[in-house]
């Protein structure tokens, strides 16, 4: 690698930063915020999940639809509207319709960045280092999380920061850093123009080639669905716990990936994709199943709501969001048996469309399945739908060891 590419590298870790210190300060409270702002029980919780999650079966059509700007200039623009839609919450408390505008409009940024992230940081990284590449962009993701973590904890804590007031500041500071990550952007592309080599226009691709991909992105979407929103509600309308307590969790998870993210980066260059796939389905199946376990005692009185099963119940937290983040391996596995580097980016576009599908769906029956069953059976379901991960697991070929294919002719 020479050293203009070291250094424009370089300067795409420093937009990963920026990118995840503005998500530390907004992504992870939202909550909170609907709790404290709006009130909002079990059922609205997951209806919110529609307009929040709407953006990422939208962005598919829209990158196929401007393709032709180049990865780094839509990245560009995602920041700008995510800024924009921050800035309208941070500023304003407007009625709880106009409300879910202004979050669609912020989601839309954040979700239309994802693929061009990892799209972007693979066309930057040396082929024969991809995974320690992907490794160390998630390292510095969980390293500025854990910064801005730190920084909203003690901002809320000391009622620095509040939800309550006119300002949420929180969401403000969160702004300036999406504005300058696009201002970053702007020099990465100055630098090396668009990682994407054919300006061709990005088109609907579907191949068989690419089935199990596909399946473990749906199944990711119901995971990720119960991650972001009916585990974190377990803390909050459950057990009662504040932002502060959701903060810190978040760091200590933080902390721990800024270490296990490199290393499991490592991992997958040194024993595959194929062996850490069942790790993934593994972590995902145990996860659940003890939330259920542990919905299920708070719910019906076995547990009390206070000291060690709370302990627990954060712990679980915590290791909820590391597994959450193994799916650099997914990522790689595309990678991997991507026909050509074109079509990454559009599979990985698709990949989200569907996940997200499949996450308004669980958001609305989960956030019914709350009030009117249990929460433990959300966690049940999951459960057992994350055997499909391991099934997964054991069908692909090792990439390293199939043979190439020939590409298909069909799309």
């Amino acid at each position: 690698m020479s050293g203009k590419q070291k250094k424009d590298l370089m300067l795409f870790f420093v937009v990963v930063a920026a990118v995840n210190l503005a998500l530390g300060f907004s992504d992870g409270l939202f909550s909170n915020y609907f709790k404290d702002v709006y009130d909002v029980n079990g059922f609205q919780r997951g209806l919110i999940e529609f307009p929040r999650e709407l953006p990422g079966v939208i962005v598919f059509f829209l990158i196929s639809a401007v393709s032709f700007l180049g990865d780094i200039t839509l990245a560009i623009v995602a920041q700008g509207i995510a800024a924009f839609g921050l800035l309208s919450l941070g500023f304003f408390t407007p009625s709880f319709g106009v409300m879910l505008i202004f979050l669609f409009t912020t989601s839309m940024g954040t979700h239309l960045y994802i693929p061009l992230r990892d799209s972007i940081g693979m066309a930057l990284s040396e082929p024969d280092r991809l995974g320690k590449r992907m490794g160390q962009f998630a390292g510095v993701r969980f390293a500025c999380l854990t910064v801005a973590g730190l920084a909203v904890f003690f901002l809320f804590r000391f009622g620095i920061f509040s939800f309550l007031s006119d300002t949420k500041w929180t969401f403000v500071v969160a702004a300036v850093f999406y504005v300058l990550a696009l201002l970053l952007l702007v020099r990465l592309r100055r630098s090396v123009g668009q990682v994407r080599s054919k300006r061709e226009k990005v088109k609907f691709i579907f191949r068989r080639k690419y089935k199990y991909y596909y399946v473990l992105a749906i199944v990711f979407g119901v995971q990720k669905q119960v991650m972001l929103v009916f585990g974190p509600w377990v803390l909050i309308e459950t057990l009662g716990q504040q932002v502060d307590t959701i903060v810190l969790l978040g760091i200590i998870a933080s902390t721990l990936g800024m270490f296990f993210m490199p290393q499991l980066g490592r991992w997958i260059d040194r024993f595959g994709v194929k062996k850490l796939l069942y790790v993934d389905a593994f972590s995902f199946i145990g996860v659940y199943l003890c939330y259920g376990l542990l919905a299920q005692s708070f719910n019906s009185g076995a547990l009390a709501k206070v000291g060690l099963p709370v302990l627990v119940t954060c712990a679980l937290f915590v290791v909820d969001r590391l597994s959450s983040q193994m799916g650099i391996i997914r990522t790689v596995y595309l990678k991997s048996i991507a026909i050509s580097d074109a079509e990454v980016t559009p599979t990985l576009s698709l990949a989200m469309m569907m996940d997200h599908v499949v996450s308004i769906i669980v958001g609305v029956t989960g956030g019914v399945a709350w009030v009117t069953f249990g929460s433990q059976y959300i966690f049940y379901t999951v459960a057992a739908l994350s055997l499909i991960n391991l099934v997964v697991a054991i069908l692909v070929k090792d990439p390293g060891k199939a043979q190439p294919a020939a590409p298909e002719s069909g799309r």
